[in-house]
């Protein structure tokens, strides 16, 4: 568990992750929220929050189990 904790939490890692959930996350938002954004109702700012933490954890989730199943068979 220590060394993927260390691996999900990597600079390369973070940084992949972070770029992925802006571009999912805004598609998200435009998909679930879109109409209220432009009507100007009001926006429901945990649902924006989960849209992109969502796609970060997956994001990094995914990246630190293939580098750890990498390490493992080299």
């Amino acid at each position: 568990m220590k060394p993927f904790l260390q691996v999900i939490f990597s600079a390369r890692i973070a940084q992949n992750a972070v770029r992925v959930a802006l571009v999912v996350g805004t598609v998200l938002n435009a998909i679930n929220q879109g109409g209220a954004i432009i009507s100007g109702k009001t926006v429901l700012w945990l649902h924006v929050a989960l849209n992109y933490l969502v796609p970060y954890c997956v994001a990094s989730y995914s990246a630190a189990r293939n580098e750890v199943s990498r390490r493992k068979d080299e």
